[in-house]
């Protein structure tokens, strides 16, 4: 194949050139698979940077690109003259590499041989299982606490003067709206996350790191102030349903009368919600 053709076969198929090659003096091309997310098609053309001269043959291997946003192969490079018949093997080559049964993401082979995450969750899971283990004591006794409140509340005695009880009512109402407090957690796409319920002391009541698992895909805000999360949930061994999983990075809670409440969780970095 000429430099010429090369080039146009690139082109035709919405390549882009890199500025620079770190393994090499060849010029790399690379754009993304069709169908698979996070997975990029990279061409190392043969072609000398400087002379613009054919010094090897053409080969193509594939990506895919963590949340670190790191490049990992999954497809090893396949050399030929045959350009366009080597793209179209390298793509259902990647289309059907092995995936993560936790967070979706394509496996590889490490330099240890073994073949493996390509988001290493699993660093994610072992440094939280001791954390896990030591907040379920407590979660146990924050329940027992909620639920003696609960029934205090329903064993008091409804006020005589209807009037009075309105009133206090507008009242409690004025000041709700006054205490409103905003929290919220800086996801990005691509963060590794699971979901945790909060009491209304904001303390975690339950933390799903273990059972539900998914990664964030779009946050995008609405007109109404919220930050709507797309979150592709991959795995969920729980007993919450879908639609009871959180879709907003922004959660509104009275500071005199909060209620629980579903939260989302990062586990692929450090980022805890805030108050605003």
């Amino acid at each position: 194949m000429s430099v010429t053709v090369i080039k146009a076969t690139l082109k035709t198929q919405n390549f882009r050139q890199h500025k620079n090659n770190p393994k090499g003096n060849t010029l790399i091309f690379s754009r993304n698979h069709p169908t698979e997310k996070f997975v990029r098609i990279v061409v190392d053309s043969g072609i000398d940077k400087n002379t613009q001269k054919i010094v090897s043959q053409p080969s193509v291997s594939s990506v895919y690109i963590n949340i670190n946003k790191h490049w990992r192969e999954i497809v090893s490079a396949y050399k030929g003259t045959n350009l366009s018949g080597l793209i179209t093997t390298v793509e259902t080559r990647a289309a059907s590499a092995p995936k993560c049964k936790h967070c979706s993401a394509k496996k590889f082979k490490a330099k240890s041989g073994k073949v493996v995450c390509a988001n290493a969750c699993w660093t994610n899971w072992s440094s939280n299982k001791t954390k896990s283990t030591q907040k379920t004591p407590q979660k146990s006794s924050q329940k027992i606490r909620a639920q003696k409140t609960t029934q205090k509340s329903s064993q008091k005695i409804a006020p005589k003067n209807p009037s009075g009880n309105l009133q206090r009512n507008l009242q409690r109402k004025t000041t709700q709206k006054s205490s409103l407090e905003k929290w919220s957690l800086n996801l990005q796409p691509g963060d590794l996350v699971t979901v945790e319920e909060i009491n209304e002391n904001n303390e975690v009541m339950m933390d799903y790191t273990h059972s539900i698992l998914g990664v964030v895909v779009s946050v995008n805000p609405d007109s109404y102030g919220n930050s709507i999360v797309k979150t592709q949930w991959t795995a969920n061994n729980s007993d919450l349903q879908e639609w009871e999983l959180p879709t907003s990075s922004i959660l509104h809670r009275y500071r005199l009368y909060p209620q629980p409440s579903i939260r989302f969780k990062v586990i692929s970095r450090k980022v805890n919600w805030v108050k605003e």
